[in-house]
């Protein structure tokens, strides 16, 4: 194993005093080992499948399962047919918040959606009049409207634009908005992938600046009581719980809800409600989830059918 640089030193000695996960940590990061596979199903489950499933964890949602060792579900001819969605074991626990959220909900949108895997639980676990779908970064279009085809997510609808567009043309509108924070992607080294430059200050800081802007801009479109769930596949601090501090102090009618499942999992670097998941704790990669609520009652009257024919057309204009 390669000696880790002073930057993973430094950051490990943030996350943890005690020395034992820091050595456990930085193993992980290290020479990592692979995960299970989990799968989102999409359609009704068949009555028998050929995969081999773990027990559950008491915060999985019934349509998940997580896999041994060794299956390949991307492989099975149900996958091609879109009966379920593939995805890392940690994205199901960064998406786990948002079964807190009441089951009456028109508008979800996903504000950073690519490749969509937190776009397809919402609207398996939640079941809303309408999902928009936003991937900002054009590359990723392809992927993302290609996921939401084969799983047959609908009504749903696919769109290309900043988030301080929508935060101008759909103030108030959205009872949960998803942002799956782009970030330093520290969690890909746990998976054996590359993230060069991931421990830079530079990088981290730069990471921060743009998740403030994006969840800044995401607040703007949470409708009174609506919900607002931020999440990354990241470790550092600064991209995690001050970005929550941050938002906070500026937007003082959000509060972070407490989500019970996941009591367990608060993370110990902060009071307010929010929960990491970290790689030596063998379930997945890591990941960083918190649901934040509007507070306000103050209420506006939102055209939806109008949001949902101007996004719904885009959509099929995508998918033609």
């Amino acid at each position: 194993m390669e000696k880790p640089s002073n930057l993973l030193l430094k950051l490990t000695r943030r996350l943890f005093t005690n020395p034992d996960q820091q050595e456990r940590f930085i193993e992980a990061l290290m020479n990592p080992q692979p995960f299970q596979p989990s799968i989102l199903w999409c359609q009704e489950k068949p009555e028998f499948t050929s995969f081999s499933v773990e027990t559950p964890m008491h915060w999985q949602p019934d349509f998940i399962d997580r896999l041994y060792l060794g299956e390949k579900p991307g492989q099975h001819p149900l996958h091609e047919k879109g009966y379920f969605y593939c995805l890392d074991f940690s994205s199901v626990f960064a998406a786990a918040t948002l079964l807190t959220v009441p089951q009456s909900v028109r508008l979800i949108f996903d504000m950073c959606a690519a490749p969509g895997g937190k776009s397809i639980f919402a609207w398996k676990a939640l079941q809303p009049e309408l999902i928009i779908s936003n991937e900002v970064i054009g590359k990723r279009l392809g992927m993302l409207i290609s996921n939401l085809k084969r799983c047959h997510i609908s009504p749903s609808a696919v769109v290309n634009r900043d988030s301080s567009i929508f935060a101008e043309l759909i103030p108030l509108s959205s009872n949960l908005v998803i942002v799956d924070a782009p970030c330093t992607g520290q969690s890909l080294l746990a998976k054996g992938e590359k993230a060069p430059g991931c421990f830079h200050p530079t990088a981290i800081n730069k990471s921060a600046n743009r998740q403030k802007r994006i969840i800044a801009n995401s607040a703007k479109i949470v409708s009174p009581k609506g919900y607002l769930a931020y999440m990354t596949c990241t470790y550092s601090t600064e991209e995690n719980e001050q970005v929550c501090e941050w938002f906070l102090e500026r937007f003082p009618h959000f509060q972070a809800v407490q989500v019970s499942n996941l009591l367990k999992y608060q993370s110990h670097l902060t009071t307010m409600p929010c929960y990491r998941m970290f790689p030596q704790d063998r379930l997945g990669a890591g990941a960083f989830t918190v649901l934040f609520q509007n507070t306000n009652n103050e209420t506006k009257k939102v055209d939806f059918n109008a949001i949902s024919s101007q996004y719904i057309y885009q959509n099929l204009k995508k998918f033609s």
